[in-house]
């Protein structure tokens, strides 16, 4: 009998098996979030699972050399899942894997060993982190060549249902499918601007997490295109509307125990969870070009869409970046809702989590909850709080990351210099670039 969610080796060469598998997609992110994928044969697994599958990483954004191109990927068993919109004879299936050098050491470039690190940072201290993300996303109309438009599938609002939702079978699909793979769905749901969904699953492990919001992506992607649609993870693909978030919740365990959780204080949070909080504020505005990763990041990022901007944290306030649901015990955790799913998320929960152990290492203390609309703060107001705001641009992101001890020490050398090689490519090109708005301003007045 084949385990639902093979862990070990053995698990997965039964499976393959039993299930009928033909081909395995082998996957791993580039620097940027970006999967690459490739397929093998199910016979050539075992031999995999012993010495890895070599690549080109030359050809990977932010990996290697020309010179020093030679990578190996070493499956990862205990991400093995079946494709399950694929036929069941001659089956598929896909698998994650860590990246290597020919030497057997782990490649520093690799966006998971990044991950990998910080958890074991907070091992050392006695930690583990549980993370649970909420994933927003448009499904867009296909044009007659199949190509992506912005063309909207319904125009229903927050948790609309038929006939204003009309992608529910989609969104149905996607859910039965994300299920088939060992996904717990929480939520499933229509958001607040047309054409927009969002689909929760259970909070896990971080590295975990990180996995299955490559899967998601993955899964999400290929049900919509399969079912004539686009889905888009773009954080502001429309003028005027909401744009997509990735709140992410995040909770520290030690011995079995949530040690954001104090029953003792007046709001119940701990002053672990204080501290982590603190350390967030201090370091998000030099690691908001890994959490918003993209020019169209900060278009989000603007008054009037229920996006933060400024680094303030509540319990009862919604404007806030930082917020504190109300569920205590083992249920107590924040959530950052600055992210959006453009993001890598291996980088992304590693900088979340240092941030959160230099805060607790330093014993730092927050600033006082700030428990108003942010956003209706005078500018005399928010300076005297003492309010700071998320970067406004990509370009200002990249150049506070450019000066970050923090997110260089979090990511190394060769993630660091690499990632904001690219931003910076990408920042250049966008900002040469005639865009419609000057066009529709300036052209029949100057």
């Amino acid at each position: 009998m084949v385990k639902a969610n093979p862990v070990t080796k053995e698990d997965v060469l039964q499976a393959v098996t039993e299930c009928d598998v033909k081909f395995i997609r082998t996957q791993f992110t580039d620097t940027l979030g970006m999967i690459k994928s490739w397929a093998i044969p199910a016979e050539d697994l075992e031999g995999a699972f012993k010495n890895g599958v070599m690549f080109d990483g030359s050809s990977i954004e932010g990996f290697t050399r020309i010179e020093e191109s030679d990578m190996i990927l070493m499956p990862d068993p205990s991400t093995f899942r079946l494709l399950p919109w694929r036929p069941k004879e001659g089956a598929v299936a896909r698998i994650i894997g860590d990246v290597y050098r020919p030497n057997g050491k782990p490649f520093e470039g690799d966006p998971r060993y990044v991950l990998k690190q910080a958890i074991a940072e907070a091992n050392k201290l006695g930690y583990s982190m549980n993370t649970g993300p909420e994933l927003e996303f448009f499904l867009f109309g296909l044009d007659e060549k199949g190509h992506p438009t912005t063309n909207l599938t319904d125009k229903g609002g927050y948790f609309d249902f038929a006939p204003l939702d009309k992608a529910q079978d989609v969104r149905r699909a996607i859910d039965f499918a994300l299920e088939d793979m060992g996904f717990k769905i929480e939520a499933s749901h229509h958001e607040v601007a047309p054409s927009q969904h969002e689909i929760n699953f259970r909070f896990g492990d971080a590295l975990s997490t990180a996995d299955n919001i490559v899967t998601f992506k993955y899964v999400v992607k290929s049900i919509a295109y399969h079912m004539g649609y686009y889905a888009s993870f773009m954080p502001k693909p429309l003028f005027g509307v909401n744009g997509s978030g990735m709140h992410s919740n995040q909770s520290l365990m030690k011995d079995g125990e949530n040690v954001f959780y104090d029953p003792d204080t007046p709001d119940q949070l701990s002053v672990t969870s204080k501290q982590y909080i603190a350390g967030i504020l201090k370091y998000i505005r030099e690691f908001a070009a890994i959490t918003n990763s993209t020019v169209n990041s900060y278009k989000r990022l603007v008054p009037g869409y229920e996006a933060p901007i400024y680094c303030t944290w509540s319990a009862s306030n919604r404007s806030s970046l930082i917020r504190i649901p109300a569920s205590r015990g083992l249920g107590t955790r924040i959530e950052l809702r600055c992210p959006d799913p453009a993001c890598n998320p291996y980088l992304a929960f590693a900088v979340m989590l240092r941030a959160g152990l230099e805060g607790i290492k330093n014993e730092m203390e927050p600033p006082a909850s700030t428990d108003v609309n942010v956003f209706k703060l005078t500018d005399a107001e928010k300076q005297a709080r003492g309010i700071e705001s998320l970067p406004g641009s990509l370009k200002e992101a990249i150049d506070l990351m450019a000066g970050s001890e923090f997110v260089k020490n979090v990511v190394g050398d060769h993630v660091f210099t690499n990632y904001l090689k690219a931003k910076n490519a990408q920042w250049d090109e966008y900002k040469a670039q005639v865009h419609q708005w000057e066009l529709d301003t300036y052209l029949s007045i100057l």
